[in-house]
């Protein structure tokens, strides 16, 4: 029996119906007594585990500047807040938004640095 490549075997694969690439998929279990959605799954938390630093931040107010007005403008855009909390945020600092994911946080870090504020991440 000649050997498929493995663009051969992908080939093939796409050529099938989903039934049959299920029977396929049990009768390799059967054969070699191995479960290849197993060996899936424990790879992902491996992959998982290689990122590097958080997947979530809690994003700080320090500062709002000399630009005050348009800090809380930007503090009630993101949080939904009323002028009164958007306003207290602005003036004694804290909490904008807590355990948003590091994209949502940098969207908001420059929001707020853009208006005149000092962010950090915790």
């Amino acid at each position: 029996m000649a050997k498929l490549t493995r663009d051969e075997f992908i080939a093939s694969l796409k050529e099938m119906s989903l039934l049959e690439i299920k029977e396929l998929v049990d009768a390799m279990k059967e054969e070699f007594g191995v479960d290849p959605s197993a060996v899936a799954v424990a790879a992902a938390p491996a992959a998982a585990a290689e990122e590097a630093g958080p997947s979530t931040a809690t994003v700080v107010l320090t500062n709002c500047g000399a630009n005050k007005i348009q800090v809380i403008k930007v503090v009630r855009e993101i949080t939904g807040l009323g002028l009164k909390e958007a306003k207290d945020i602005a003036d004694n600092g804290g909490n904008v938004k807590e355990n948003v994911s590091m994209d949502e946080a940098n969207e908001i870090k420059a929001k707020l640095e853009e208006a005149g504020a000092t962010v950090e991440f915790k």
